[in-house]
């Protein structure tokens, strides 16, 4: 059994607490065709990451201004269209347990993305939220857990960070955070500890702080 002790639990939305994957890749695909890309190349860039950032990528000739506008769109379709949105296993009983944490959702995704694909898999929004609007910079860039955790009050370095991407990952290490990486993509990014879900997680609290047990 492996134990990481913190003070603080952050933790990613999609791919981590939610299995979006056939709203992303559904939407995602038609952007590409539309663009003139293959949707798996495609795919392979957006998770993790806000959309603008990707299209910027990928379209690197493109003024902002147009990515911000392109992404507004696919931005309503995504809160619009939940069909097959589902929790990850075991999300809802690890909220469950840090009922009594210091926790905190850090997501790539906007506040009413975040609401709307939270509200289709069943699980209740984590009481602190740093979202889209929040920060100047996406993952893989550090801002959205260094905010998470100034907002909670504990040192990065104190936190443990719940990923599934590639650039989470990176976020969460470049902000001095240990990470539980989630699925099969996160296993490539070498996280502290890795799980294929949330259903083998246990939160213990005691009185020298938090122990996360796999």
């Amino acid at each position: 059994m492996t134990r990481l002790g913190c003070r603080a639990v952050l933790l990613d939305m999609d791919g981590t607490l939610v299995d979006s994957t056939a709203a992303v890749d559904r939407i995602w695909s038609d952007w590409a065709r539309e663009h003139g890309f293959e949707p798996a190349a495609v795919i392979a860039v957006v998770h993790g990451r806000q959309g603008q950032e990707s299209m910027a990528e990928l379209l690197p000739d493109r003024p902002h201004a147009d990515n911000l506008a392109d992404n507004a769109h696919l931005l309503a379709r995504e809160v619009a269209e939940t069909d097959g949105i589902v929790e990850i296993v075991g999300a809802a009983a690890l909220l469950a347990g840090l009922q009594d944490v210091p926790h905190a959702m850090v997501t790539s995704a906007s506040a009413e993305l975040a609401r709307s694909r939270m509200a289709a898999a069943g699980l209740a929004l984590p009481p602190v939220q740093v979202t889209a609007e929040d920060v100047a910079a996406s993952k893989p860039h550090p801002e959205g857990f260094l905010a998470g955790a100034a907002r909670l009050g504990v040192a990065p370095e104190d936190c443990v960070a719940f990923e599934d991407s590639g650039a989470g990952i990176a976020a969460a290490r470049a902000a001095g955070m240990r990470v539980v990486g989630v699925g099969p993509v996160a296993a490539t990014h070498a996280p502290d500890v890795h799980v294929a879900d949330l259903a083998s997680v246990r939160v213990d609290v005691g009185p020298d702080g938090v122990v996360l047990r796999f």
